[in-house]
């Protein structure tokens, strides 16, 4: 099955692309706050690990254009791709971020606990968490009739968890609307894939659960939005799961302040040259859907929408001290 985007689909990819890059900007900007000159992680505005997603982006977006607000999405702790992608309010998630009372979760969660009923997503700091309330969503589905997706969205190192073959075999088990995304940047942490996995690329297990494997290559979001329409329409039929694993980038560290001495000294340099905004910026310069004036007003409106969240988020109020004993079981 051929799945080609719309003009209009690649321009919602390409905006939602540019809103996380700059939003994680901003972060990065923030998150240094405090910690300078000498690094302390617990100091400044968003204490804690930050986790960034820049170069994952067309992952997200060429994945959530096939989706509704209805469909749940499950994520990992390098999340806010993802989470602009499925529509997670932007302001709330930045409130979140730093640990305000009008966050999503009132700022129990931070970066990488990040939930949202209203669009259903969620995402864990858990490896590979995500995978089994994925297929529950997907045969609660089933169950009740409901055209309705899960998707759960891993990186590479979570293939090598028992999570993932479980939750693997029970999809296709009860064969369940459910689509696996695992994200492949090479990298676990400081591991890399050819050192901590038997197979070239992970898509080849699914053969061994009975479901098809797609794999993407090139971190191109055209290409993934292809793969994810073929995944969801057969998730939408009724014709169980699916695993797609998508080639791509990760261009920082596993968290703010990581060294990365385990990557080979040419290897960022060369993946900053594949960033995947400016290469689809041009691509849609070139197909014309994409005017240099009409890019430099979208680039306004998004850094306009960053900013007032940010100016939200560092005005709103820190939940009282005895908001911490609230939705905790006892």
């Amino acid at each position: 099955m051929q799945m080609t985007p719309s003009h209009a689909q690649m321009l919602w990819m390409y905006r939602h692309m540019l809103t996380s890059r700059r939003l994680e900007e901003a972060i990065a900007e923030a998150y240094f706050e405090g910690k300078k000159p000498v690094f302390n992680m617990a100091n400044g505005p968003i204490p804690g690990e930050m986790h960034l997603s820049n170069g994952q982006e067309p992952c997200a977006v060429g994945v959530c254009a096939h989706l509704t607000p209805e469909d749940v999405v499950t994520a990992t702790h390098r999340p806010h791709h993802i989470a602009i992608a499925k529509g997670v309010d932007l302001t709330a998630m930045v409130a979140e971020i730093f640990g305000k009372a009008t966050g999503l979760s009132g700022g129990r969660g931070g970066h990488m606990h990040l939930f949202d009923s209203a669009v259903n997503f969620c995402c864990s700091g858990i490896i590979a968490e995500g995978m089994g309330p994925a297929v529950g969503a997907a045969l609660a589905f089933k169950l009740r009739g409901e055209n309705r997706v899960a998707v759960s969205f891993i990186g590479e190192g979570a293939a090598n968890q028992g999570a993932f073959h479980e939750a693997l075999n029970l999809a296709a088990v009860w064969q369940v609307p459910v689509i696996f995304v695992i994200e492949d940047n090479n990298w676990g942490i400081s591991v890399s894939k050819s050192a901590s996995t038997a197979v070239t690329h992970n898509d080849l297990r699914a053969a061994a659960y009975g479901m098809p494997g797609l794999h993407v290559a090139d971190n191109d979001p055209v290409a993934i939005f292809a793969a994810a329409g073929e995944a969801v329409a057969r998730a939408r039929a009724g014709l169980g799961p699916t695993l797609i694993e998508i080639e791509t980038n990760r261009l920082a560290g596993h968290f703010i302040g990581d060294a990365e001495g385990y990557r080979p000294a040419d290897e960022l340099p060369r993946l900053r040259t594949l960033d995947p905004i400016p290469r689809f910026k041009q691509r849609l310069i070139e197909d014309g859907i994409l005017s240099t004036a009409s890019e430099a007003a979208l680039s306004r409106e998004v850094d306009a929408i960053i900013a007032d969240a940010f100016a939200a988020a560092r005005t709103a109020a820190y939940p009282p001290a005895e908001a911490a004993f609230a939705h905790v079981f006892a």
